[in-house]
């Protein structure tokens, strides 16, 4: 039997689930100091949305973009924070074609539970880039994800290249 190490995963297993859930991981990281941002894997923050790096990823490079206010509706948020919601995921998309070549993206939102939301009351959108062929067995057979590239370098990549993006 072979083994793949994920130490980091043991803090995503141990944490509290469900209503035992501490507050939310998106307000939590914009209350952040900015100094912080890099390990809050917080890449851009704009005026209403910011780019984070998913924590726990489907594939490398899987970002999410999310508003400042706190809520489960999209239909709720105003037009400027969804216009500048698709801008970053734009921006984002730009920046992942650059610095990781992938040949497609996965782009959408989980609203509400039943829609299979893992944080339900603060809407964002995934962005998960893709390449023919990345799929494997390991999802379908092990339940494991292989993530070739630590969070820290993944940030840095993309943090340069969304410097380099105009809007």
């Amino acid at each position: 039997m072979k083994r793949l190490w994920t130490p980091w995963r043991m803090a995503y297993l141990k944490a509290p689930k469900g209503s035992e859930t501490r507050e939310c991981i998106f307000c939590e990281k914009l209350r952040a100091e900015r100094e912080k941002d890099r390990a809050n894997l917080v890449l851009e923050r704009g005026a209403r949305a910011f780019i984070v790096i998913n924590l726990y990823p489907y594939t490398n490079g899987h970002l999410m973009v999310a508003p400042f206010e706190h809520s489960g509706d999209l239909e709720s948020l105003d037009a400027d924070t969804q216009q500048e919601m698709m801008r970053l995921i734009g921006k984002s998309i730009r920046a992942l074609r650059r610095v990781m070549n992938p040949q497609g993206f996965n782009v959408g939102a989980n609203l509400g539970r039943a829609a299979g939301a893992g944080v339900e009351d603060h809407v964002h959108f995934h962005i998960v880039p893709r390449w023919n062929g990345d799929t494997n067995f390991m999802p379908v057979l092990a339940e494991t994800r292989m993530i070739s590239e630590l969070l820290p370098d993944t940030y840095d990549k993309l943090l340069q290249a969304l410097k380099q993006e105009t809007d």
